[in-house]
């Protein structure tokens, strides 16, 4: 992928992590977002990513500067029209996924690879809304995307063997570990991961153990670096209850249902680190 130029739709927690990977493996980036507002924050976040590995001697002062130089901002989709892969990086919702991706069709070169960055949503079914779906593709980053090393290649019925091996070779190619994934609801990880985690809620709803040692049972009795209900938190609990949902609808089965005090949580504006309270309270 050397050479090449990347588009990210979407200057959030998961576009700004994937512009800043991209930039750090010397890739071009342009980085889309609705406002300029949007897009600053976007920038921002991401120079601070640098500062701090630069900080932790990770990464240069010369090899950060070198990154941000990398990445453009911008609100203009006309500024995709010359990349090779675009990755829409858009919030975990399918209407607003759709009319993202029909505009960016419109827009980026015929033999562009579209990919989208999603935990849980039907890869074929977004895949119809492209222009040549033969070209597109799932990639599932994780949060944080700097520190976290696996991305999900799903491929959709549409999506051709090209396409899916264009995708595996970049994921490589910025010094990730791919693993190649059939399209189905959550895929493999969130398929295994999210349950685990609504599971726990309905234990600390039902008043089995308090959120501290769910977790603590978690840590040290299944040796996992970090518990349930604050791996929760970390990711945000609007987000498990989206992909639960998308579970729930896309198997028909009641094992996949919500935790009430998921839904109750996320109704009061509890969303875990981002909102400051979720199962903790974050300053």
């Amino acid at each position: 992928m050397s050479g090449q130029t990347i588009g990210v739709i979407g200057a959030g927690t998961m576009g700004n992590g994937i512009a800043q990977v991209c930039a750090m493996a010397g890739l071009d980036v342009t980085l889309v977002d609705v406002s300029d507002a949007a897009v600053a924050r976007g920038l921002a976040t991401l120079g601070n990513s640098l500062e701090r590995l630069v900080k932790k001697d990770k990464l240069t002062a010369a090899a950060s500067a070198a990154a941000l130089a990398r990445v453009r901002g911008t609100t203009d989709y006309a500024a995709l029209a010359g990349a090779d892969l675009v990755i829409e990086a858009a919030t975990e919702n399918l209407a607003l996924k759709l009319r993202i991706l029909q505009q960016l069709a419109e827009v980026v070169r015929e033999d562009a690879v579209i990919a989208t960055n999603t935990s849980s949503i039907s890869i074929t079914q977004l895949a119809a809304a492209v222009k040549a779906p033969e070209r597109f593709v799932g990639m599932h980053f994780f949060n944080p995307v700097p520190l976290m090393a696996l991305v999900e290649v799903i491929g959709g019925l549409q999506t051709s063997d090209a396409t899916r091996e264009r995708a595996l070779a970049f994921v490589k190619s910025i010094g990730k570990t791919p693993i190649a994934v059939k399209n189905s609801p959550g895929f493999a990880v969130n398929r295994i991961l999210v349950p685990m985690i609504n599971e726990a809620i309905f234990v600390l709803q039902e008043g089995l153990a308090s959120a501290e040692d769910i977790d603590a049972g978690m840590t040290l009795g299944c040796n996992q670096p970090i518990g349930p209900l604050a791996l929760a938190d970390l990711i945000g609990l609007d987000t498990l209850l989206a992909v639960m949902q998308v579970f729930s609808e896309g198997f028909d089965d009641p094992k996949y249902r919500p935790a009430p005090l998921l839904k109750e949580m996320v109704a009061a504006g509890r969303l875990g680190r981002k909102s400051g309270r979720g199962f903790y309270t974050y300053a």
